[in-house]
């Protein structure tokens, strides 16, 4: 009689599973230990793909029998240190910066939206419109600058009065 492995094909994939992933998380924390807080801060376009990349190699170490848990944290220490080498270089090289990481963009100046803007960024007068009473105002007449930051946040700056 065959049994299915649908449900429970037997233990030792839920023991490797067990002790793999107790490693791997372990690797896991000490290499974004060891990378500082840096990995960890709100995450630009690039940050978000290591972190993608990162979630995806744990899980792939987690469930996969072909892949040794030396070979992930190997795959952790790569993505790491190339996160590492990016910000290394985009704090030296202006060029770097540029292609890597985005630049804030105003979406509103003196309580006016800047339609261009808002367009290219493809965000909503809605989202505007949030973030200002996020920001504890009610009125965009109020503010004086909406700034789409790096990281996708926005940035609310009142008039001065």
């Amino acid at each position: 009689m065959q049994r299915s492995t649908m449900f429970f094909s037997g233990w030792d994939g839920i023991w490797r599973t067990g002790v793999v992933g107790l490693c791997a998380y372990a690797g896991l924390v000490g290499v974004l230990r060891i990378t500082g807080k840096r990995t960890l801060s709100k995450m630009n376009a690039f940050d978000l793909v290591v972190t993608v990349a990162l979630g995806s190699t744990l899980a792939t170490v987690l469930l996969s029998k072909d892949v040794a848990l030396a070979e992930g944290v190997t795959a952790f220490l790569l993505l790491a240190s190339a996160q590492y080498a990016v910000t290394w270089m985009s704090l030296r090289s202006h060029w770097f910066r540029g292609w890597i990481k985005a630049e804030p963009r105003a979406l509103l100046r003196e309580g006016q939206l800047i339609i261009d803007a808002l367009k290219a960024e493809r965000v909503t007068p809605d989202e505007v419109d949030a973030a200002i009473r996020r920001s504890g105002h009610s009125d965009a007449a109020e503010i004086a600058l909406v700034m789409l930051e790096t990281d996708g946040s926005m940035s609310v700056v009142p008039m001065r009065r």
